[in-house]
């Protein structure tokens, strides 16, 4: 079992950047990669950002998070962040982390489907 707990999450305004903490505990080594995907009211949840845990920690965006977002790793602390820059009203929703084990295609760390760990979430309000 791997436990996370996501942290960061709060009110900011249009324009604004806030930072998201996951912290992964238990069977961490079974995690290859990590994932935030966030939920809207009444709408999927959507893929925002991807890392590896292997070395060089490659990562994947969303296209509508590229240049804004980045997505980082802490290995000796277990713990992945995500920073976001230039929030926008329609970012707001309850953002989570997720854990994926084993061998995988980077594709699929697009999908929440393919992960087998979630967080309980954060809630992310921006303003207009």
């Amino acid at each position: 079992q791997v436990q996370l707990v996501e942290s960061g999450g709060g009110l900011v305004q249009a324009g604004g950047s806030l930072r998201l903490s996951c912290v992964a505990s238990g069977r961490t080594f079974s995690s290859a990669a990590m994932g935030w995907f966030r939920q809207a009211p009444g709408k999927e949840r959507e893929f925002v950002a991807a890392i590896s845990w292997s070395v060089g920690g490659n990562t994947y965006y969303a296209d509508s998070v590229k240049g804004r977002f980045i997505i980082s790793r802490d290995n000796a602390k277990n713990t992945v962040y995500l920073q976001m820059n230039s929030l926008k009203p329609e970012e707001t929703g309850v953002y989570y982390c997720a854990a994926k084990g084993g061998y995988y295609y980077p594709p699929q760390l697009r999908m929440a489907q393919s992960y087998d760990y979630w967080g309980q979430g954060t809630q992310v309000t921006v303003s207009s």
